[in-house]
Parts: C-alpha cells; sequence; structure tokens
C-alpha cells in the first residue's frame, strides 16, 4: 500500500469499553447487554467520536460510564428528552438512548410516548427486568400483579404495562425484544436498529436474578418470534396484543418520514434576544 492510500483500521468492540470496571450484581443480565452494544457498534463499522450514548438513572443507566464514545448521564426519566435534544443539534452522532423499566416507563413514561411519536432518528434500549433493582426490588411498570416481595405483600394487582404495544401505537419506527442470555443475537437487533432510519425500541429482557432469581429461568421460556418482521402496524398491532412478552426478534420495521428540522446558523445572536427583551 502507498503512503498515499488510506489506512483502514478496523474497529473492534474493544474500542468502546472504557477503563472502568462493571460494578452491577454477579449474574446481571446487563453485562452481556453492554457487551452486545459494543457489538454492534463495531458490527456497523462506527468509531466512538461517532457515537453519543444517553442514560438516566438506575442499574442499567450506568452504560455510559462503561463506554468510550461520548456519553450523558441524566436524570431519572429523562434520557430520551436529552438524547433527542442532542440528536437534532447534532445529526452526525449516532445516538443510543439507555434505561431501564422503572426509568422509561414510569417516571419517563411521558418521555417515551412522545419520543416514538416524533421519530427522530435515534435508538432506545429498555433493559426490563420486572423490578426496580437499584432500589432493592420494588415492583416497577412490568412487574407481574402478582409477583410478591416486601414492598408488594400479595402482589400489586395492577396491570402490567405492554412497552411494545404502546410504542408502536405511539409511532415508533421500529420495534423489536431481544434475550441478554443470546449477546450475539442481541447484537444483531441492536446494529438492525441503529440503521433503521427514525425512532427505533428494543426491550432486552435482562434478568435481575439478585431481586428476582425466578428470572434465571426466562433463558428456558425465550423464543424466536414465529412470525416474520412486517412493516404494517395493523398486523405487527395484532400481533403484539397476543404477544407473551417472551417472542425474540424485529417485530416491526417501519418506514415513517424521521422528523429531521432543517439545519443552519441561527437567525439570531445573543445580543438580538437580549435587545428584544431590553426595557
Amino acid at each position: 500500500m502507498s503512503t498515499a492510500e488510506a489506512v483502514v483500521t478496523r474497529i473492534s468492540a474493544a474500542d468502546f469499553k472504557s477503563d472502568y470496571k462493571p460494578i452491577w450484581c454477579p449474574g446481571c443480565g446487563d453485562y452481556s447487554v453492554l457487551s452486545s452494544i459494543t457489538k454492534a457498534f463495531a458490527a456497523l463499522s462506527l468509531a466512538p467520536h461517532q457515537v453519543a450514548v444517553v442514560s438516566g438513572i438506575g442499574c442499567s443507566s450506568r452504560i455510559p460510564a462503561y463506554t468510550s464514545c461520548y456519553g450523558f448521564h441524566g436524570v431519572h426519566g429523562r434520557a430520551l428528552a436529552a438524547g433527542t435534544g442532542l440528536k437534532l443539534a447534532r445529526p452526525d452522532l449516532t445516538v443510543l438512548v439507555a434505561g431501564g423499566d422503572g426509568d422509561g416507563y414510569s417516571i419517563g413514561g411521558n418521555h417515551f410516548l412522545h419520543a416514538c411519536r416524533r421519530n427522530v432518528d435515534m435508538t432506545y434500549i429498555v433493559m426490563d427486568n420486572h423490578v426496580y433493582g437499584m432500589t432493592k426490588g420494588q415492583p416497577s411498570p412490568t412487574t407481574e400483579p402478582d409477583w410478591e416481595s416486601k414492598f408488594s405483600p400479595g402482589g400489586t394487582g395492577l396491570r402490567v404495562f405492554h412497552p411494545l404495544v404502546v410504542a408502536l401505537a405511539a409511532g415508533a419506527n421500529f420495534v423489536a425484544r431481544a434475550f441478554s442470555g443470546d449477546p450475539n443475537g442481541t447484537a444483531d437487533i441492536l446494529a438492525q436498529a441503529i440503521r433503521t432510519p427514525g425512532f427505533s425500541f428494543v426491550e432486552i429482557l435482562s434478568p435481575c436474578v439478585t431481586f428476582r432469581p425466578d428470572q434465571r429461568e426466562w433463558k428456558n421460556v425465550v423464543r424466536p418470534a414465529p412470525v416474520e418482521t412486517t412493516d404494517d402496524p395493523v398486523l405487527a398491532a395484532r400481533r403484539l396484543l397476543t404477544d407473551d412478552g417472551f417472542n425474540i426478534g424485529v417485530l416491526y420495521s417501519g418506514n415513517r418520514p424521521v422528523y429531521a428540522p432543517p439545519m443552519g446558523k441561527g437567525a439570531k445572536t445573543p445580543a438580538d434576544l437580549e435587545e428584544e427583551f431590553a426595557l
């Protein structure tokens, strides 16, 4: 190769790992999710400076600290708001927002709805373990109504939140489910989500073996979805409404127009704004 030719550097998953050691509980599925994220970035031949990872609060929201790309650890439930603003300001960046079922569906539920509706080109992954792990085992929006704990004697009795159904109804352009016990399969789904224009939502079943040891059995009940990916929202809705929560794969991939306001130099400077408010 001559000196005039460009030298292509191969990107690997290791290039996206920071020097900080993850401190999740032993056996937590989030270790595997982190591995899948870095594999997906590498598979897409992205460089760390081309990626930003945004999170809220919770066990899963430690993800930015464990990656070497741009990162932002926001406040509880507001990760999608921060990620949306970042993507609109820096459309050149690949933006991945990470959170958990408590952060994303409870305090962050309203942001979840409107992020799907806006359809900004970004990817949202939720590591769903049906419990608040960081706050020691409280029921979350996806906790089964009959699951008992010291915080919910006799269970909550509440209907569970169905995030994939809500995401589709609110306008997400890509809807999928993955399982942390299959890191390579999860990496493939994440790569598809990132490549798909618009708002992509991926629920990742990530067992909390500390507060939900029963979830060790998830590996025996998850299975590939028995249907092909569809771009028909009506067909996808019928499938998701009868889904038991353990079908793995891309369940919907649509073609909605991406929301991307025109970029350009601001029409006004700070001095112009000051003059408008001058008394």
